[in-house]
């Protein structure tokens, strides 16, 4: 008889471990409180949008790329069928090229995603080269380059020991910077990891991140920036969870988790509330697949009694912050660039991307109304500094401040020096994300509002407060973004990761002669092992980096072309 798994949440994480284990011969039962599954990655049918038969707008909680180093979460991608896709799912990404950094004052920098290839790569990258006007100084590119390099041929052991407790903004000493050193290499770059800001970031988590990035940059092949060709559901979580079902999977819609039982050594149920009726289930193994605020709440004195531990996640918990979507709907499809905008000097830290360019084989006449020719998907990170148009931070602003906000903060940036990219006229229609509750649509002052759905944040010096994906009671696993993981980051990857760990884990104690599932470190180019080697030896004898180990001409020839790009 198969060992039943009991997973409760069925976004990334839960949806991962189902489907290790269900493709590995166990019986699944998922639990998971929205009406959409997907968690976080799910897109939303926008309410009333529909009309003559057509389609709901789609909208998101915020939209999601998938870096090139990505390996755990593409590799299940691979394994969802879809259509004639020889790859399944994985063959609905497409590479986006470019990359853009939009100021209110100054033409945008545009970047590469991707190692050139053609002549029109070339002319954008020598462009940058040589006409980017980034404002930043010689000494300033200098050091900068050397900090990197010291990340590069720093050993694992120091990253953890010594950048782990420092932020970002302190490792690369921002502090006494130009205005365009802190916006452009302090902030800016942190603003790609999901969420994160220079100050509070972790110098390890942010380094290592933004390394994966440029060695996917360097590397020839596909873009370091990917993204689906339609909307999140449609391409990829409604076809897993047909999937999971037709596997046998027992996936549970609008289920809430009231609490884990636990008894003596062991987990013996979970009380789960659907349909206005409270009821108990019952499983070999459970896997905890929510996210660190809501495995919080669920801490209870016999769980705390049963493991100790468990008490970080409660420390945990207050490192989340606010990184919700929201999307505009055009008249008419303006392309930006082909792949994401960052906006520097935006108060709320906004970053986008146009989507119908990615969208070829979905028809937009098809949504809404049918006049919707272009969708403008808008990240804020920053929801606590006040911007320029309503001068209030974003949680205390109304549903249509917001909107009204966010438009300016694009416009200012992309209609720079005069050129007209956003038009009013072309606004038809927006949707935020329905997470940010709202006390009451009226203007209440200072009164803030509420995310019922926030992010978990990298922050320096948390990596000792995070689980593993195993605990000390035996039949009790996790599978979220906060556990350890080589990804190490609060994402779709770090959750697949996480879920994959916590099967491995099961099969291990149930001490089953199954395959585990697969697990990737952390690639970097492997000629930078003879510093790190180096470097770990200085490390074990106590003393510090030095970098230098095979010639100080290296240091020059490596980091030259980053040198230039920022000139």
């Amino acid at each position: 008889m198969p060992k039943k798994v009991i997973v409760l949440g069925g976004g990334v994480a839960g949806m991962s471990a189902a489907h290790e284990l269900i493709t590995r011969g166990f019986e699944v039962e998922v639990y998971e409180v929205k009406k959409i599954p997907g968690g976080k990655a799910r897109s939303i049918h926008v309410p009333n949008s529909a009309k003559d038969g057509r389609k709901p707008l789609p909208g998101e909680h915020g939209f999601r790329f998938f870096p090139r180093f990505y390996k755990h979460v593409t590799d299940t991608m691979k394994h969802i069928p879809y259509g004639n896709n020889p790859n399944g799912v994985l063959d609905n990404l497409v590479q986006a090229d470019r990359a853009e950094m939009a100021r209110y004052t100054k033409k945008p920098i545009k970047l590469l995603t991707r190692f050139p290839r053609d002549l029109a790569d070339l002319e954008t990258l020598f462009k940058e080269v040589f006409d980017s006007d980034t404002g930043l100084e010689p000494h300033e590119i200098e050091f900068f380059a050397g900090r990197l390099w010291q990340l590069m041929t720093s050993c694992y052991e120091r990253r953890l020991a010594e950048y782990e407790k420092i932020s970002w903004w302190d490792f690369i000493e921002a502090d006494g910077k130009s205005e365009a050193y802190q916006n452009l290499l302090a902030i800016g770059l942190t603003r790609t990891l999901v969420a994160a800001k220079a100050k509070q970031a972790s110098a390890r988590t942010g380094g290592d991140v933004l390394l994966q990035l440029m060695f996917d940059i360097a590397e020839p092949g596909e873009s370091s920036d990917r993204l689906l060709n339609g909307p999140t559901n449609d391409v990829w979580v409604d076809p897993w969870l047909s999937f999971l079902q037709e596997k046998g999977v027992n996936y549970q819609l609008e289920a809430t988790i009231k609490s884990i039982n636990c008894s003596g050594e062991n987990i013996t149920s979970a009380t789960i509330e659907k349909a206005g009726e409270t009821f108990e289930v019952q499983g070999d193994y459970y896997i905890a697949a929510v996210p660190v605020e809501v495995m919080a709440r669920l801490l209870n004195d016999d769980l705390l009694k049963a493991d100790a531990g468990l008490a970080t996640i409660k420390d945990l918990a207050q490192s989340v912050s606010w990184m919700n979507g929201i999307q505009f709907y055009l008249n008419t499809d303006v392309k930006i660039v082909h792949g994401h905008t960052i906006y520097i000097n935006s108060e709320w830290a906004l970053t986008s991307i146009s989507q119908a360019q990615f969208w070829e084989h979905i028809n937009l006449a098809n949504y809404g109304d049918g006049t919707v020719k272009g969708i403008l998907s808008v990240d804020i990170s920053d929801w606590y500094t006040p911007g320029e148009l309503h001068k209030k931070p974003a949680s205390q602003c109304t549903r249509e401040e917001i909107k009204e906000e966010v438009w300016h903060q694009l416009k200012k940036s992309l209609d720079a020096l005069g050129a007209e990219v956003l038009k009013d006229e072309y606004l038809h229609d927006w949707f935020l994300d329905p997470d940010i509750v709202f006390p009451v649509e009226k203007n209440q002052g200072t009164q803030k509002d509420t995310n019922i759905e926030p992010l978990l944040v990298n922050k320096k010096d948390t990596w000792r407060l995070r689980p593993e994906s195993y605990t000390a009671i035996p039949n009790f696993f996790l599978a979220s973004d906060y556990v350890r993981t080589y990804t190490d980051l609060a994402t779709m990857e770090g959750a697949n990761e996480a879920a994959r760990r916590a099967v491995n884990h099961i099969i291990d104690t149930a001490k089953l002669d199954l395959p585990k599932c697969e697990l990737w470190k952390l690639h970097e180019p492997d000629i930078l092992e003879l510093w790190r080697a180096k470097d770990k030896e200085r490390f074990d004898k106590g003393l510090p980096w030095d970098g230098e180990f095979v010639g100080e001409g290296c240091l020059n020839a490596i980091m030259k072309p980053f040198r230039k790009i920022f000139s």
